[in-house]
């Protein structure tokens, strides 16, 4: 994973709806970027809505919240609108921008281990740089922790 402190790496890739997103387009303000590895699954679908939740509050401290998966761009788009998510779904489908923050690796379901996307979230300062990680997260109310986390930070 990424350490505290470390500038943020910055590969282009694609919105919901399928135009060329970057990290360096939000530098100036305070990014949440959170790694999930598949739209509409339970666990994905809770923090989704976690942050979904939150964003207003988000919003008024001037932060950006960004969910990455290998997910494709129509994906993201019906995940979307069936959950009203209020923020955007980047895709990173060659996972360029998931290998770079460390958040690509061995996951294991019933037994069977494979390589996938770790779910982590990171807090990115106004300059660029890590200010917070999450490497193993809880989906279900992980919006309001990340949300005090911010907060914390930024006074």
């Amino acid at each position: 994973m990424l350490a505290i402190g470390k500038k943020v790496p910055s590969s282009t890739v694609r919105n919901e709806h399928g135009e060329d997103v970057s990290l360096t387009d939000h530098l100036g303000k305070w990014i949440v970027l959170y790694f999930y590895p598949k739209d509409d699954t339970p666990g994905c679908t809770k923090e989704a809505c976690s942050f979904r939740n939150i964003h207003a509050e988000m919003e008024q401290l001037g932060a950006v919240v960004i969910g990455v998966s290998k997910d494709s761009p129509e994906a993201h788009r019906k995940f979307v609108e069936k959950y009203r998510l209020n923020f955007p779904l980047w895709s990173d489908e060659e996972h360029r921008l998931i290998d770079a923050f460390g958040a690509w690796g061995e996951r294991s379901m019933y037994g069977r281990k494979y390589m996938g996307t770790l779910r982590s979230t990171f807090i990115i300062d106004p300059e660029g740089k890590v200010g917070h990680l999450w490497e193993k997260v809880t989906p279900a109310m992980h919006g309001e922790e990340v949300l005090a986390k911010l907060k914390a930070l930024m006074t």
